[in-house]
């Protein structure tokens, strides 16, 4: 009797650890529920058959089969692999409750855990996406470029007043979309570039002759959803990193184009990446990598190169809408 039950524990847990391998190696607890019930009743049926069979072999072996064991395998008329067949199914249906038992077990532990994991990852993103649109704000709030535009603001009061005025709606408009930048996650490109011209204009009274602007924009592309402020970003770091850092001054162009299902948007400064590569140069391009990321997963790409000895491009492409 010892023996007997000695036996059926080793089994167990060779078996129990036999499934568990078996469960990771067909990755059944990513699988979809529907296929996770099916799997898991074949697996248990499965196990049970070959445990019982393995029992019913060792004990017919070394003798340890009991009176009634016997009396099925020794029936008269009947083929002996058939009669423990027979006996091997009779004790199939106890390993199946067992296993049965083991793998519920087994898969509410798991199931329990995968949620609690999901659910602390959830609170992670959202956590992450508040703290990256708060850090966007800031950024997009830059206190020198404000502190320029009012001195610039200041000079043209006397000399140019309608200017002035326009400058002053021009700045207002640009702190109002920073401040809204974290109500929606995309808005339509057409709005995006108004608040870049609004911008460039102020900085073109900063610059004046040393600042020339160009656009390229497919108005196909004007409906086009964009992550709020991210083209503002890109211009704002071609003025910062480039033409402020030019004795002569350069060019800044902005161009919108449809490219193999995805929206291009592209800013070339005239400057020197100086070492710096794919949103390496400070947060504005870090935010955009991971603005992106967010939004759109691995089908947006962002890159920043050096096109030419003396010109910088900032790249993204996002998906076409509807593509």
């Amino acid at each position: 009797m010892i023996e007997r039950l000695g036996i059926m524990l080793v089994l167990g847990v060779l078996t129990t650890h036999l499934m568990r391998e078996i469960i990771k190696r067909l990755d059944i607890l990513q699988k979809h529920l529907n296929r996770q019930v099916i799997l898991f009743l074949a697996l248990t049926f499965f196990m049970a058959i070959s445990a019982s069979a393995v029992r019913v072999e060792i004990l017919h072996r070394f003798n340890l089969l009991l009176p009634d064991e016997i009396s099925i395998l020794e029936r008269p008329n009947v083929n002996f692999f058939v009669s423990k067949l027979l006996l091997i199914l009779n004790s199939a249906f106890s390993y199946f409750l067992l296993y049965f038992i083991w793998n519920l077990i087994y898969f509410m532990y798991h199931y329990v855990t995968k949620s609690r994991k999901q659910q602390l990852d959830t609170l992670r993103l959202e956590s992450l996406v508040k703290e990256l649109e708060l850090q966007t704000i800031k950024a997009h709030i830059n206190p020198h470029f404000i502190f320029n535009s009012l001195n610039s603001i200041r000079a043209l009061v006397d000399e140019n007043p309608q200017r002035a005025r326009a400058a002053v709606t021009e700045l207002s408009n640009i702190l109002r979309s920073s401040m809204q930048a974290d109500k929606a996650e995309t808005v339509p490109l057409e709005k995006e570039l108004s608040i870049v011209k609004d911008y460039l204009a102020l900085e073109n009274m900063r610059f004046e002759d040393r600042l020339k602007i160009e656009y390229d924009i497919d108005e196909d592309t004007l409906d086009q959803p964009v992550p709020p402020m991210m083209l503002q970003t890109l211009v704002e770091n071609a003025i910062k990193h480039g033409i402020s850092k030019q004795i002569n001054g350069g060019v800044v162009k902005v161009t919108s184009d449809f490219r193999n299902n995805y929206h291009e948007l592209s800013v070339q400064n005239t400057g020197y990446l100086n070492g710096y590569k794919n949103g390496s140069a400070g947060f504005g391009l870090s935010s955009t990598t991971n603005r992106l990321s967010l939004l759109y997963g691995d089908k947006a790409k962002f890159e920043i190169k050096q096109m030419t000895p003396s010109l910088v491009e900032a790249k993204v492409l996002i998906p076409a809408n509807g593509s």
